[in-house]
């Protein structure tokens, strides 16, 4: 039997088809016992005004970025074709306009995607653009018309940038609102719950909070988000009411299933129903975490739904690219960075005493050492006097961090905190030894201390920025750390590190977490 408390009142008891509460008779039916009745999804509705407000949203977002599409190829074509003068600019500027919002349409760009979702990638304009070419492409040649090819391509470039721009803006615009993230009513056994609500509302969630909680059985979650009502271990009429009154009272917009033995696929199938009827989306929690959407393919079997999972990559034509990238990468960076080099390399000389570099013992892949090399930010004497401030250790993890560590020199701290003193490890990657992208390098003490999770790290080449710098650095819990780096050492590609690269200099200008 559903159990809902109305905020704000002293109103408690079980809740029925309208909301209302009512009261519980012993008799009541439950639909395990009569599979052969027909189940009707309780009608519990919502007044038009309380509907969660992204719906609204969506409803005048779709004709402004299908019109933004259509603009953004259709107006730059006919100018280029027009300029061109190419035959009939402005009915060919049309059709390709068409096409192109057409393409994009069967291509799910226009669909309600989740935040987070494959399909919000900024480059995907450009895939659709590919497809628009080739479709295009076959019209001439079974037309015969007599476009200039280079022309004609040209005329269609603006296209996917205007998308890539306009995708931008909308990102920018809902986090500046506030609407990028979505409320999330869980539901489930109290174990997941308390698992489910901790992530979705740590500092690395995208996307998600967790509003409140509906648990199935009597335990009583460790989490501290409000619980607007309970599901009883077994099925009962009133688990859609209960849940569907939950996500309204707190203005949920989706409603997250932790499955377990209570939540059966019976019971979930016919939660999902109820759900979907009152106008709120259903997200069920798998136990793959740390797997990127892009290595997961739904594939149905004998009535089943089963999830492949693509392996990590570690061989193969993007491993190749990604080293050309480093190689070229760190060899023009060198070049480039050479005055800054000088610079800092005076600074560091003429106002502490000691090398200009320090160069220390690190791990690499496959657990193998190389010498890691950075611009001096301490006192030459650092290492020695590291075990007197042992106990000034701010970090729970095998690293060693400090906020105000004495030993950092005045320059050091410039450098730490525009992170230039980690250039210099353009020659381990030059070299071989680090990747542009990565996980961070450990210590070999570090390293020592690992367990069979932490040493996974070491999977791939360690690199000069990563998931790491780009999400908070040394603010970060040694936990968060190690789930960062796992996650980019089974989920890492070729376009992931340009997005890291491309966040990796807004992390150094903001410069936090940096000591």
């Amino acid at each position: 039997m559903g159990h809902v408390e109305l905020p704000g009142t002293r109103i408690s008891g079980p809740v029925g088809a309208a909301e209302a509460p009512r009261q519980w008779h012993p008799q009541a039916p439950n639909r395990t016992a009569a599979p052969q009745q027909v189940w009707r999804a309780p009608a519990v509705r919502r007044e038009r005004a309380d509907r969660p407000q992204a719906k609204k949203r969506r409803s005048r977002r779709l004709p402004l970025i299908v019109l933004t599409d259509l603009a953004g190829l259709g107006i730059p074509a006919w100018a280029v074709l027009h300029t061109g003068a190419q035959p009939r600019p402005l009915l060919t500027a049309a059709l390709a306009a068409l096409a192109w919002t057409a393409v994009r349409a069967a291509r799910g760009r226009y669909a309600d995607l989740l935040p987070g979702a494959p399909g919000r990638a900024p480059y995907h304009p450009w895939g659709d653009w590919l497809v628009l070419v080739g479709v295009l492409a076959v019209l001439v040649a079974v037309t015969g018309s007599s476009h200039d090819p280079a022309t004609a391509v040209a005329a269609l470039v603006p296209g996917p940038v205007v998308a890539v721009l306009a995708a931008a803006a909308g990102r920018w615009g809902a986090a500046r609102r506030g609407r990028a993230v979505r409320r999330v009513l869980v539901v489930g056994e109290a174990a997941g719950l308390d698992r489910a609500v901790g992530l979705l509302n740590s500092r690395t969630a995208r996307g998600y909070t967790a509003v409140a909680v509906i648990p199935v059985g009597p335990a009583v979650p460790d989490c501290e988000a409000p619980v607007p009502g309970r599901l009883a271990p077994q099925p009962a009429d009133d688990d859609v009411s209960t849940v569907l009154g939950g996500a309204f009272a707190h203005d949920a917009d989706l409603v997250l299933v932790a499955p377990g033995p209570q939540l059966d696929e019976d019971r979930l199938r016919r939660l999902s129903w109820g759900l979907h009827d009152g106008g709120v989306a259903l997200c069920v929690l798998s136990e793959l975490s740390g797997v990127a959407a892009r290595r997961v393919r739904p594939v149905p079997a004998a009535g089943l739904t089963l999830l492949h999972v693509a392996p990590p990559l570690r061989r193969g034509p993007q491993t190749a690219l990604k080293a050309l990238v480093d190689r070229t990468g760190a060899a023009l960076g060198l070049l480039v960075l050479a005055p800054l080099f000088l610079a800092v390399a005076l600074a560091v000389r003429l106002t502490s005493p000691g090398p200009v570099f320090h160069r220390q013992i690190r791990h690499g892949r496959h657990n193998r050492p190389f010498t890691m090399w950075k611009f001096r930010t301490m006192v030459a004497d650092a290492e020695s006097r590291r075990d007197q401030l042992s106990s000034a250790n701010e970090s729970e993890g095998p690293m060693f961090k400090m906020r105000r560590d004495p030993r950092v020199t005045r320059v050091g701290h410039a450098l730490r905190r525009t992170s230039v003193d980690e250039l210099p490890q353009l020659i381990n990657v030059l070299r071989g030894d680090m990747s542009l992208v990565g996980p961070r390098p450990p210590l070999p003490e570090e390293v020592s201390r690992y367990d069979e999770r932490e040493l996974r790290r070491l999977a791939v080449k360690p690199g000069l920025t990563g998931l790491w710098q780009v999400s908070g650095r040394s603010d970060l819990s040694w936990q968060e750390t190690v789930a960062l780096d796992l996650w980019y050492v089974d989920n890492w590609s070729v376009a992931t590190d340009v997005g890291l690269l491309a966040r990796t200099v807004r992390a150094v200008t903001d410069g936090r977490g940096a000591y």
